[in-house]
Formats: C-alpha cells, sequence, structure tokens
C-alpha cells in the first residue's frame, strides 16, 4: 500500500522543517509510533539506535508521537521528553492521532518501514524486532540500489539545543542515616548526594556517561537510574553496600557503598528480559526496566518495580538471589493474590509497615500490597483501567489520577501521590478512604520524600527538587479517556488472529514443540463467554457476553524464531502485549486481526 503522508501539528528534531514523505522519497523510511509514557516505547528507542547508526546514510527514522495520556500530546511535555530519551531523529507530534488512524495502528510501540518509491512494506508492533529491521532494511537497500532509486546522505535531523544543570530530569530521592540526600540524576546518568539542606552537592556517583562501568564513584556509569532504597544497617553490613539503585535503562540494580564510593552490579546481566526464568541468581537473571526499589520486611528484601514486563520482583541483597514475586506480565489491573494479579508499568512504591504501596502509572492507579495468611493480595485504592484518568479529588472510588510515578508515606499514615501527568501533588488518606490535592502547577513530578519534616518532591522537567506545602486543597477536574479510537466490533462471535511473518532469512522455530503462544483475557473478565486462556495458535474464535457494550481486550503474542540455515543459528523470542478497546455495534467486524510483524501486503 502507498504510505499514506505524515499529519500533525509539531515537528522537533528539524530545525522547524516541516517533513514529508515525498520529500524522503529514495530513503528508506522507519516509522516509530510512540508515546513518552510507554515503557515499551522507550524499550525501542534503544533497540534503534544501533540501526541508525548502521544505516545513517539511507535510513531516516521518524518518531511519531501519539499521545495515549492527555499530557503527553502537550507540546513542552513531548519536547521534554524528547531531551530526556536523547533522541536523534525527527519526531512528529501528532496529538490527534490522525497519523495513527491513516496507518491503521492498534498498538504502542508499533514499527511501520516505508520504501524508497513510498510503499508500505513491513509492520511490526511491539519490542524486540531490532534483527528483523536490520534484515527487511538491508534488503530494501539491496533491492532499490539496483534499481536506481535509493538516495544517500542527507539526514534531515537538527538537534535540539541543550543547556546544562546540576540536574537534568531527575527522578527519585530518598535520605540516608546521616540526614544527606541521594537524588537518581536520570538524565544525567548518574546519582546525586546533597548535604541536608539539598542544595549543596557532595559528591556524584558516575561519570555521567551512559553505561554500566561499576569502580569507584567517580568512574562508574549509570544508564538512566531511577529508583534508590537504603538497606537496613544489619544487612547492608553483609551485603558490603548500603543503597541500591534501579538502574532502569540498563536494566540492571547497581550497590552503592556510601562509605568508600563504589558502586558494584548487584543483579542483572545488562540483557532485557523477553521470556523464559526470572528467578535465581541475581547476576544471572535478565531484567527488564526495573523503575523503583523498595525494602519491604514482609517481603524479605527488595521489591523491585520491573516496569517493563509489568511485575514485581523481590531481590535479596546478602543470599544474592532474585524471585518473582508478583504479577503474570499481562498489563492491567486485577486484585488478588499476588500471583495472578496483573499490573501496568508499575513505577512507584513506599512501604507503610504491613502495606506495601505502588503507583500503577499505565492505569493511573494507587495499589497496595500486604500480607494474607502465607501469602500477599493486591489491592485498588484508587484507579479504573488502563484508558481512564483524570484530575478528581473526592472518595476515592470516583477520584481520578494521571500516569502517578512516585509515593511517599506521611505522618498519620497516608499517602503522598507524586500525580506526575497531572503536574500535582495528591494525598489519599486509607482511613476515609478520599483524595485530596496538596500541591499544582509543578514539572512532572516523579519523586516524593519525607526530609526534617518536609515533603520534597523532585520534579522532574524542571530539573529540581524542593520543598511542598502541605495545604490541602479541593479539586474538580475532568475525567478523561485515552484519545485511541475503540475498535468497533459485532455482538457475539469474533474470528481473531495475530499475524506474524519471520523477517528474510528467519524461520519459526518448532525444533522444541510449537513456535507461538498466544494469551487472551479481557476487563472486565466476564466480557468473555468463550476463548480466554492460553493457546499455541495464533488464531482463535471468541464469544463474547450477551448484552456488553464494550470493554477491553487483553493479548498477549510471541513467536520464537531462528535464523534459516547455519549449524549453531542466532534464535529470538518476539512478543507483544495488546489492550485493545472495544465497542459492541450491530454491523461491526465481526474480523480481527493484530499484526506482531510482516508484510502488511501479503
Amino acid at each position: 500500500m502507498r504510505a499514506p503522508e505524515l499529519a500533525g501539528d509539531v515537528w522537533l528534531n528539524t530545525g522547524g522543517e516541516r517533513l514529508t514523505l515525498a520529500g524522503l522519497r529514495g530513503r528508506v523510511v522507519l516509522l516509530d509510533f510512540w508515546t513518552s509514557g510507554c515503557v515499551n516505547c522507550l524499550h525501542v528507542l534503544d533497540e534503534l539506535r544501533p540501526l541508525e547508526a548502521e544505516f545513517a546514510d539511507v535510513l531516516v527514522t521518524v518518531g511519531v508521537h501519539s499521545p495515549k495520556f492527555l499530557h503527553e500530546g502537550e507540546a513542552a511535555a513531548i519536547e521534554a521528553a524528547v531531551r530526556r530519551y536523547e533522541v536523534h531523529h525527527p519526531v512528529l507530534n501528532d496529538p490527534k492521532m490522525a497519523t495513527w488512524s491513516q496507518y491503521a495502528v492498534k498498538a504502542w510501540p508499533t514499527l511501520v518501514v516505508v520504501d524508497p518509491e513510498g510503499y508500505v512494506v513491513h509492520v511490526a508492533a511491539g519490542e524486540g524486532h531490532a534483527e528483523a529491521l536490520r534484515r527487511v532494511i538491508a534488503d530494501l537497500v539491496a533491492t532499490h540500489e539496483a534499481k536506481g532509486t535509493l538516495r544517500r546522505g542527507g539526514s534531515p535531523y537538527v538537534p535540539a539545543e541543550e543547556q546544562r544543570a546540576e540536574l537534568r530530569f531527575p527522578s527519585k530521592a530518598v535520605t540516608t542515616a546521616e540526614g544527606r540526600i541521594l537524588v537518581a540524576d536520570t538524565g544525567n546518568h548518574s546519582i546525586v548526594e546533597f548535604a541536608s539542606d539539598g542544595e549543596t552537592i557532595i559528591r556524584r556517583f558516575g561519570s555521567g556517561s551512559r553505561g554500566a562501568q561499576d569502580g569507584p564513584f567517580d568512574l562508574a556509569s549509570f544508564t538512566e537510574p531511577s529508583g534508590i532504597t537504603l538497606l537496613p544497617y544489619e544487612v547492608a553490613e553483609r551485603a558490603g553496600y548500603h543503597a541500591v539503585v534501579a538502574d532502569t535503562a540498563g536494566h540492571r540494580l547497581r550497590g552503592i557503598d556510601l562509605i568508600t564510593g563504589e558502586v558494584s552490579t548487584v543483579a542483572g546481566t545488562g540483557r532485557q528480559w523477553r521470556d523464559g526464568v526470572d528467578t535465581g541468581k541475581a547476576l544471572d537473571i535478565d531484567l527488564t526496566s526495573p523503575w523503583d526499589v523498595a525494602w519491604w520486611g514482609p517481603a524479605g528484601g527488595v521489591v523491585v518495580a520491573m516496569a517493563g514486563n509489568h511485575t514485581l520482583s523481590v531481590f535479596e541483597p546478602v543470599s544474592g538471589t532474585i524471585r518473582r514475586f508478583a504479577g503474570t506480565t499481562v498489563e492491567g489491573l486485577r486484585d488478588g493474590d499476588v500471583h495472578e494479579a496483573f499490573f501496568a508499568q508499575t513505577s512507584g512504591l513506599t512501604p507503610d509497615g504491613r502495606r506495601l504501596w505502588l503507583a500503577d502509572a499505565e492505569t493511573s492507579a494507587l495499589r497496595w500490597i500486604q500480607p494474607e495468611g502465607e501469602s500477599f493480595t493486591v489491592h485498588t485504592a484508587v484507579g479504573v483501567d488502563l484508558f481512564s484518568f483524570g484530575h478528581v479529588d473526592g472518595p476515592a472510588d470516583q477520584a481520578l489520577l494521571q500516569h502517578p510515578l512516585g509515593l511517599a508515606a506521611l505522618p498519620g499514615e497516608t499517602i503522598a501521590i507524586a500525580d506526575t501527568y497531572n503536574g500535582a501533588v495528591r494525598r489519599y488518606d486509607p482511613l476515609t478512604r478520599r483524595v485530596t490535592t496538596l500541591a499544582t502547577g509543578l514539572a512532572e513530578p516523579q519523586g516524593l520524600l519525607v526530609h526534617d519534616g518536609e515533603l520534597l518532591v523532585v520534579e522532574s522537567a524542571g530539573n529540581r527538587i524542593g520543598p511542598v506545602p502541605l495545604g490541602e486543597q479541593a479539586v474538580t477536574g475532568d475525567a478523561h479517556a485515552v484519545r485511541r479510537p475503540p475498535t468497533v466490533l459485532a455482538p457475539g462471535e469474533l474470528e481473531f488472529s495475530v499475524v506474524f511473518t519471520p523477517p528474510p532469512g528467519e524461520k519459526l522455530d518448532d525444533r522444541f514443540g510449537p513456535s507461538t503462544r498466544l494469551e487472551i483475557s479481557a476487563s472486565p473478565p466476564e466480557l468473555l463467554a468463550e476463548g480466554a486462556g492460553i493457546g499455541t495458535d495464533l488464531f482463535r474464535k471468541l464469544r463474547f457476553a450477551e448484552g456488553v457494550t464494550g470493554g477491553v481486550l487483553q493479548v498477549v503474542a510471541q513467536a520464537a524464531s531462528c535464523d534459516d540455515g547455519g549449524e549453531h543459528p542466532a534464535c529470538r523470542i518476539t512478543r507483544q502485549d495488546w489492550g485493545v478497546p472495544l465497542r459492541f455495534e450491530n454491523g461491526g467486524e465481526s474480523v480481527l486481526s493484530l499484526v506482531m510483524a510482516g508484510d502488511p501486503g501479503k
């Protein structure tokens, strides 16, 4: 199919120039449909960097920023995100999702390859497609060079001006036993130690460059660190370090000895978890975007918010082990036993005695976990589903948040919430079950810290940390829903399939059994009368309950593929999660296909 033209309101990283596909004719164009709050989209940004370097003279990557949340569509927010995540290609802000709709995109992230003649030749949803894309692009380069339709050179990327600051997009903070403040300086890839005044810098852990080097504080390196927690004294003595850092984009946990300044890797291989084992010796286990960490006694270690696959793990510093603690890897909001609950990009943790409070960013939810007999259960205080958000105070079952990323336990057993995309700090009272607002007008607050009787907030987009006045106010704002249009289906039965075509030079890997896996669930669960569960076919007949008007179809698909030929072929897992909002109407579609990877023309 001919690629639709690009439509949006603002171009970034182009020096003010508006790009067109016609103007890019002769180049291979890779469209990356993303949104800044989606952790899977952030993974793809890192996956694309080597491809952009390898094919620099023939490939133009264009990020099409199609926002999920209201805040993400604001020009200042996308400008900050492009700087925060070091995006070095043109970006089109698509706040009304016009280009998204033109390309019939169904998931964040989605990648679309347009050939030098302006035709869509490959579509891939989700992450883990780097090698497939490399093969597709290499094949296009060879084909169009032979045809004389390939044009080299002339990148449209124009870098934005950067201003240096002591803090660059900081995220979380903690207070040490000596009263000092440790701040995760995410954009500068380091941890800053401030004096108790929160202004005087004592030292910086990390050289400021992206990396994973261990060693002395001034030589070590991090990659977009976020959460920090301190170990109890007796645990720190046995482990040999005092603080654990969630080195988010490095997919590791790092330990810091606050006496010697030594930084070490204590969990993770640096490879991103895709599938398989996530329990064992911590240095042998792949992690995926650990976003926050918190020592919690009832769990017996450091709870890790594994935002990349919507689970929680527990890291035990003394034994050096890590284990899955909660979640199934399905993204959603479902309470109950920790092993069956759904989470959605958990990004903030704070313990409060028997409870561990969680900020689930993608469901705009405040939740908690507590011991129940020999197990643990998950409960939701505030939050509805993947697609509802807003800024509304009042009873918890009516209150709304927008992509919260941080929490703090306040005196009086209340919980402060860094309501990031509302630019606010909120408070939840478990006794009255009401939500109020403490402060507004903040620049993407991500971390909260009680220090010397004050509540401090880390304003990520403001590059600062400062106090929050504790005067409550009532906000009666608006309720919002994600702008993504729902898929209109006919009531009753549905023929559902996921499309996966191995890239050039690969084949499905069925050496050890079925090469594909499909898991389907729904929100609410009663939406599906038949067809929920796990199977190996990528095709399934579903039947919806009578009388339902809408809901969300939750799909997890994966496929194993290997190089076609060779004695020791390289193999890989491709996986994608979809949360598809549905609306049922007479005359709607009775067939639904989701593309995980493949040529849309086949």
